[in-house]
């Protein structure tokens, strides 16, 4: 954990064990104030305070001497009680954010740093080769196959958007289909999830930093486009105990994604690198927590193989204590080769969050013992088109400006093995 993450953490467990202490308090005078008092419309005796209450106030004629001290005294307590659970429930809302904004302890295996630039480069897959000839920006390739119309959706909807259209549309969705099977041959189960989900499971996947910058929300409702299908996946389990032999659990998931992209990055305004929508196949698992380093492993592995199979040259590289979101255990992305730029950049992220977001959303396990507990989450994205056409169309472009279609995607493409410019 770098050091403005450990400060922030010990403000909070500080700040936490205050208002512990003070709403522990606060609950035992509420408790006493409850059993001297009306309950269920019921008055109860309560010692020499209050005598022969029951007597006197169901006399037809009650003497209001001896009544009205009595009927004070209660009123008295019932604003009391009233404030005392006005104040309880405030200190209850306290405690519930400051728990969701306490970052998660990360793996000791992770390098220490202050920010992306401290990232450790561990392997690279394929070599990174750059061609002779020269190669265009992204929007350039896609416009010479009629592909793209960032200009019409500017109109429609503003800059982050786009149109794909023709062979580009159709690479597009062969990429989907092939990640999708690729997954399934994998082991894991298919899944098409809800593309809007409830406020709570958006508090329960991520933190308020993340979802500030990320969300956007249904005016009026309930309800959140999805940054990711992790989580609505993730969120299938919200409330739910899970029998031990039901783990793990394998998913692969397809879904449109809706960012607001705020911060630093912000939007490109060329290409489709950064954008406020795109499609995603995703991965996750849900698993016993001492399988998790073990699933983490393989998952990252299994977007390289996929896109080594696409030709496309890829490292991992480990993500430092600075640039680990706060839920996150341990994290890595895989990012390809960009023979443009001479230079990688990111495609998948694959992050083991341990046990945070089962504990936010309360996902449990029945053990063999009867007893429940939290088991490990995990995410990785398996493609996202359309920054991944980037990688895949600078690295299969051809010298006369056709790409090549690599044989694990033709399938998919009408058994086409190279696409060709129309312009």
């Amino acid at each position: 954990m770098n050091r403005e993450k450990l400060r922030r953490h010990k403000r909070n467990m500080t700040e936490l064990a205050s208002v512990l202490l003070a709403i522990g308090k606060l609950q035992e005078e509420l408790e006493w104030v409850k059993e001297e008092h009306i309950v269920s419309g019921k008055v109860k005796k309560s010692g020499k305070d209050f005598p022969y209450i029951e007597e006197h106030m169901t006399v037809k004629v009650p003497d209001p001497k001896r009544t009205e001290p009595i009927r004070a005294r209660l009123g008295k307590k019932e604003q009391r009680k009233a404030e005392l659970e006005k104040k309880e429930s405030e200190l209850e809302a306290e405690i519930h954010h400051i728990l969701m904004v306490i970052p998660n302890i990360i793996d000791p295996s992770v390098p220490i740093g202050p920010d992306d630039s401290a990232n450790v480069e561990l392997e690279r897959f394929g070599e990174p080769a750059v061609p002779d000839f020269e190669i265009p920006y992204h929007t350039e390739i896609m416009e010479r196959f009629d592909g793209i119309d960032m200009d019409a959706a500017g109109r429609v909807a503003g800059n982050g958007f786009y149109y794909l259209m023709g062979d580009i549309a159709r690479l597009h969705e062969a990429v989907l289909a092939y990640a999708r099977d690729f997954m399934i041959d994998k082991g894991f189960t298919y899944c098409i999830p809800p593309f809007m989900i409830h406020g709570n499971v958006v508090e329960g996947v991520m933190s308020q930093t993340d979802m500030d910058a990320m969300m956007y929300k249904i005016e009026g409702e309930d309800l959140y486009l999805i940054g990711t299908s992790e989580h609505s996946m993730i969120g299938k389990f919200i409330d739910q105990i899970l029998k031990e032999e039901q783990l793990p659990q394998t998913l692969t998931s397809y879904s449109p994604c809706f960012r607001k992209e705020k911060g630093a990055h912000g939007i490109e305004e060329r290409g489709v690198y950064r954008i406020h929508q795109f499609e995603k196949q995703e991965m996750i698992v849900v698993c016993k927590p001492e399988e998790s380093m073990d699933w983490y492993e393989k998952m990252w592995r299994f977007s390289v193989e996929l896109f080594r199979s696409m030709d496309i040259p890829v490292r991992q590289l480990e993500c430092c204590s600075g640039d680990l979101a706060d839920l996150k255990v341990k994290s890595c992305d895989i990012e390809a080769w960009s023979p443009r730029q001479k230079k990688y950049f990111e495609v998948c992220s694959c992050s083991n969050m341990g046990d945070a977001q089962a504990r936010r959303l309360k996902i449990r396990v029945k053990g063999d013992n009867g007893k429940n507990y939290l088991p490990h989450t995990l995410n990785n994205t398996v493609v996202a088109p359309p920054r991944m056409l980037i990688a895949f169309l600078e690295n299969n472009l051809q010298e006369d400006g056709s790409v090549r279609v690599p044989q694990a995607l033709r399938p998919y493409m009408g058994v086409k093995d190279v696409l060709r410019p129309v312009r």
